[in-house]
């Protein structure tokens, strides 16, 4: 069984390479050249870039790759599983849709299954370490979609940024909220709802912030526990580890797993961003 992912849930190429998962990268456009996430760029090149005042733009996976990539899995016979980035966040899933299908007209046997995440970065990247997992425990193609869909209905997302600026810069807030934001040190508290990005509070001061997402985490975590969760970073591992000591101050998860925000979602929410994953159900 193959196991294909794309650079937006965020996790490094060693994993890829370790794990035998196909990588997809997305694309970053940068200086007027275009490359490829994590193969020819890394995310600390895109933060450094942004801190210059330069703002990378992203563009969705190849469609040229993908039909390659399923006429060869036709080809083998194999059964494939893709986790797809959020269809709200990127064309790639419906590429991915798509694609499949064209090569379904000549090679009907194609055994592929695509999943819409509806999930970005690590709430992302926890689905796709799932289905690694579950492959090497022996589970089927269907025993795997079953639990990964399940996952990616329950997996929250909340996070901050440094600047509101860089969000406004991607038409995610608008440029008079960044501006008085970035007068009165309000930092917003983001989540994702059915794929897409959505402000739901503005807390004055990071500490504040930080402290409310915990909070939040209580009052939508189940059986917190037991859970691995996630907490991703803009080239702030300083910043990260101060998070995850204040969570492990209040409540003591199975695990908390550090991980830098990959060039894709890096470009749109800048230095300095924290984010938060865990599940709201986990059985």
């Amino acid at each position: 069984m193959k196991i294909f992912a794309d650079s937006a849930c965020d996790l490094p190429l060693s994993f890829y390479e370790e794990n035998e998962v196909e990588l997809f990268p997305l694309n970053v456009l940068l200086n007027g050249k275009e490359y490829e996430d994590i193969i020819e760029i890394n995310s600390t090149e895109v933060f450094d870039a942004i801190r210059r005042g330069q703002q990378p733009k992203t563009s969705q996976v190849s469609p040229i790759k993908m039909l390659q990539t399923w006429n060869d899995l036709a080809a083998s016979g194999e059964e494939g599983i893709y986790i797809a980035f959020s269809s709200q966040l990127s064309g790639t899933y419906q590429t991915a849709v798509m694609t499949s299908e064209q090569v379904k007209e000549e090679h009907p046997s194609l055994n592929l299954i695509i999943i819409d995440s509806k999930c970005a970065s690590l709430g992302y990247g926890i689905l796709v370490k799932e289905a690694v997992r579950l492959r090497n425990e022996g589970c089927n193609v269907q025993e795997i979609e079953q639990k990964i869909r399940f996952m990616a209905t329950h997996m929250e997302h909340l996070f901050t940024v440094e600047d509101l600026d860089y969000l406004a810069k991607g038409g995610r807030v608008s440029k008079a909220s960044a501006f008085i934001g970035g007068l009165l040190n309000i930092k917003p508290l983001l989540h994702v709802e059915d794929g897409k990005l959505v402000p739901i509070e503005k807390h004055r001061g990071r500490k504040k912030i930080l402290r409310r997402m915990i909070e939040v985490m209580e009052e939508r975590g189940s059986n917190l526990e037991q859970q691995t969760i996630a907490i991703s970073h803009g080239d702030d591992l300083t910043s990260a580890k101060e998070f995850q000591e204040m969570i492990e101050e209040v409540i003591q998860p199975k695990a908390i797993e550090l991980y830098q925000v990959g060039s894709v979602i890096g470009s749109h929410a800048g230095p300095g961003t924290l984010a938060l994953f865990f599940l709201n159900k986990t059985e």
